[in-house]
């Protein structure tokens, strides 16, 4: 049976883009690998924050639309994304978010792991999870946040449906999930022995209105495929449960195609290739607007709708001004 491997990216909807940029590089510490335009609409970023090298697994991405309204909260969206995050160190994330006015919950347990509920600024749900599983995750030695720290990845997502078993069995027959448990009403679905990056958790909510994108929703879950040719085969699995995918898309850095799981939440299949040094240097990723070849032609008008970006830098005393503080 076709399967992926695990998460790929996720892609968020924020507000303004400079808000964004200090809140994940700055205050989370994580590197921006690509500066680049949404490119179905690219009057505006399209925003990569990853480790390092942006590993598959690793990115959490954001189209900036200020001009949204906040998301419809409701059945059918994808409702959380939970981080990796060093065993150990959410009493460390607690006390910096915190500190700066960021909505932080209560740590908590689910499925036996230590669980920190945070609210970004403009609404997304993330939750930091305590692991110690092993990753791709490359360390970046530049980031505000000690190694120690440091988010090492996706860990899993959560959606909210108003039917269970329509998606259950989309995920384990098509995608090659297997339910591995069920807590507070939260059922958990896992691809091979499970692990970080390899989990999502669906709740069933009959009685619940639909949801809407807006600013503060995911847009989007990525869920990755070593090559074209695994790829083929989940998307004929897709078809073959009833889905109705896209062509292959080359997104560039990688390849894509797209479908909604039964729920409505909106899920893509992307290649691990060519990643995302195939157009700028590992030692420079993100420090410039990238551009696919398609859209060169427009640079300069795409150049000029979009709004300066700065750099997440702090003051002397290592207070969050624009950016956020010095390494801790």
């Amino acid at each position: 049976m076709a399967s992926v491997n695990g998460l790929h990216h996720v892609t968020a909807i924020s507000g303004d883009a400079q808000e964004n940029l200090d809140f994940y590089a700055g205050m989370l510490g994580m590197r921006l690998v690509k500066r680049s335009v949404n490119q179905d609409a690219p009057d505006t970023y399209h925003l990569f924050y990853a480790d390092a090298v942006g590993n598959p697994g690793t990115d959490l991405t954001f189209f900036p639309w200020p001009g949204m309204p906040p998301v419809r909260k409701g059945i059918g969206l994808t409702s959380e994304v939970a981080l990796a995050v060093p065993t150990g160190t959410l009493e460390y994330w607690g006390d910096r978010l915190a500190r700066y006015g960021i909505t932080v919950g209560a740590i908590e347990t689910r499925f036996g792991e230590r669980v920190l509920p945070v609210t970004d600024p403009h609404g997304l749900e993330l939750a930091f999870t305590e692991t110690s599983d092993a990753r791709d995750f490359t360390p970046w030695e530049e980031s505000p946040i000690d190694v120690k720290h440091q988010i090492r990845g996706l860990h899993g997502v959560r959606m909210q449906q108003r039917e269970l078993a329509p998606s259950e069995r989309f995920l384990t027959h098509a995608l090659g999930f297997t339910r591995i448990g069920e807590e507070n009403g939260w059922h958990r679905y896992a691809l091979g022995t499970g692990g970080s990056g390899r989990t999502v958790d669906v709740r069933e909510l009959p009685d619940t209105h639909r949801g809407a994108w807006g600013v503060g929703a995911v847009h989007h879950v990525a869920w990755r495929v070593p090559d074209e040719g695994a790829q083929g085969l989940v998307r004929d699995a897709a078809i073959a449960g009833g889905r109705r995918p896209t062509q292959v898309i080359d997104r560039f850095w990688f390849h894509s195609v797209y479908f909604t799981e039964p729920g409505g939440a909106l899920f893509e299949v992307a290649t691990d290739g060519p990643g995302f040094a195939v157009d700028e240097s590992p030692d420079a990723l993100g420090e410039r607007l990238v551009l696919p070849p398609w859209l060169e032609s427009q640079r300069a008008e795409i150049e000029q709708g979009l709004p300066p970006l700065t750099m997440p830098t702090s003051d002397a005393a290592g207070a969050m001004t624009s950016a956020t503080t010095a390494k801790e």
